[in-house]
């Protein structure tokens, strides 16, 4: 098990990613005023501090149960341009424990969406086995992040106010950011060119938007339950009406009636097999633990992609040019998703017009979050196959 702190160059990981320092698009970054530099700086060096003594209480949580399947989790700095380090992002890796070649081709990061954490995501035991370790025992090299604001990364100082004290942070711009700090994290370390990526949800638009920026550095991408475009029959249940605040707050009791909206009636009781939703529910909320101190305990999400969805996606407009996708890709879509329904991912497949290739793959009594459901197996299956072609 190899744990490691790895300071980054952010600001040349954000150019690549085609923004300024700050997160904010080259085209529109603006100066940002300095401000205390001996407190920001012990501020800084605490979240750091935190971060590494974070990790290392993970390894001991976390140590290897299964023989053939290696676990790394590490904390990637992002570099701040003024006093050092200004995020830590939680990475997760799970790989076979005896693999030798890293390529292109089995190397792939997956990212969350606008809620939950991808270790509840991607990487929950379910009947002794999560997606990442399945990936694993597949040959690949298996990563997840966190961006900030989610699960293990460094959360906001704005998240430690009322919510409205403060505008909706971690839109998608700052999110792309971090990927692309980590694409160049894994690219490093492998040694490779490439990679795969998979995004979730909120997540494919992150993924979709840095491959269309940086295609020379993408192998192929998946998108799994894509946002795009909405209509007044496909409106996101994270639009509101008024202020949106710096974050947002569900509480457990809410959780899984949302996850099984659009199930049919009799379908419902089958659909998660026993235990899985407790356990998700407990790995996901203790992820945020100043948001479980609180009375009902609660789970803080970024409100910043609920603004990106009211001010781009529901007025008609896309995030990213799809043309300027020029990688293959696999869209997969689930049959009751009501989050992002199938009709999204659907009228997203034509535009991919300079794809090399691409696929589309509809899960059958699947929802928004079918790979922790009892036919999980089919998006694993549909995944592997799309990388080895």
């Amino acid at each position: 098990m190899d744990l490691k702190l790895k300071p980054f160059d952010f600001n040349q990981a954000v150019a690549k990613a085609g923004l300024a320092p700050d997160g904010t698009p080259l085209a529109r970054a603006r100066a940002t005023q300095k401000g205390d530099f001996q407190t920001a700086m012990a501020s800084a060096l605490q979240q750091v501090s935190d971060a590494q003594n974070e990790t290392s209480r993970l390894h001991r949580e976390l140590q290897l149960d299964n023989p053939s399947v290696s676990l790394e989790d590490t904390m990637v700095a992002m570099q701040k341009s003024q006093i050092g380090f200004q995020a830590t992002l939680h990475v997760r890796n799970r790989r076979p424990a005896d693999l030798t070649r890293f390529a292109p081709d089995n190397i792939i990061l997956f990212v969350h969406g606008a809620t939950g954490s991808p270790e509840s995501g991607f990487d929950l035991k379910l009947d002794g086995l999560s997606w990442m370790e399945w990936m694993a025992s597949q040959g690949n090299d298996v990563y997840f992040v966190s961006v900030r604001g989610y699960g293990r990364s460094t959360r906001p100082r704005e998240m430690d106010e009322p919510p409205m004290n403060n505008p909706p942070i971690v839109r998608t711009d700052t999110a792309v950011a971090d990927i692309g700090a980590v694409v160049d994290h894994i690219l490093a370390k492998r040694n490779i060119e490439r990679l795969n990526l998979l995004g979730w949800s909120w997540g494919t638009t992150q993924m979709a938007t840095y491959t269309a920026r940086n295609p020379q550095r993408v192998n192929k991408l998946v998108l799994y339950a894509p946002q795009w475009i909405r209509s007044a029959a496909t409106q996101s249940p994270l639009t509101t009406q008024g202020k949106i605040g710096a974050y947002r707050t569900v509480e457990r009791s809410q959780m899984l009636g949302r996850w099984l909206n659009g199930v049919p009636e009799g379908k419902r009781d089958t659909l998660i097999p026993p235990g899985w939703f407790d356990a998700w529910a407990d790995a996901t909320m203790a992820t945020d633990v100043e948001g479980g101190k609180r009375n009902p305990p609660v789970l803080r999400a970024p409100s910043g992609t609920v603004a990106d969805t009211m001010e781009i996606w529901s007025q008609g407009r896309s995030y990213y040019d799809p043309q300027k996708i020029t990688v293959p890709v696999l869209i997969a879509v689930a049959e009751w998703d009501r989050d992002n329904p199938p009709q999204l991912g659907q009228t997203l497949f034509p535009l991919l017009v300079n794809a090399p290739y691409k696929r589309m793959v509809t899960l059958a009594e699947g929802t928004h979050t079918v790979m922790l459901e009892k036919n999980r197996i089919d998006l694993f299956n549909a995944v592997q196959q799309f990388l080895e072609e």
